[in-house]
């Protein structure tokens, strides 16, 4: 799922906000500081992702003329190439 990345501080905060809330974890540093981690740690997966995205799109230009001549259709081959790459290399998103 794709997280525009300006949701990121919104949904950062809430995690945080709603474990410490529900004691499912004790702090030994400021709520502060973790939220600036977790934002963090959620931009490198969402970083990943993108990367992924983008090697999938240059791999797919081979095939440009395929899919203008609607022989082949983009949106399926697309997911098709990535859910591949995510097999191959582990990657969890």
């Amino acid at each position: 799922m794709r997280i525009p990345k300006n949701w990121v501080p919104i949904l950062a905060k809430k995690i945080i906000e709603n474990l410490i809330s529900k004691d499912m974890i004790e702090t030994s540093v400021p709520p502060k500081n973790l939220i600036e981690m977790t934002e963090k740690l959620i931009m490198e997966e969402l970083i990943v992702e993108e990367k992924l995205n983008e090697e999938v799109r240059q791999l797919l230009k081979k095939y440009e003329s395929e899919i203008q001549r609607g022989r082949l259709d983009y949106r399926k081959l697309f997911e098709m190439t990535k859910h591949k790459l995510i097999k191959e290399r582990n990657i969890i998103l």
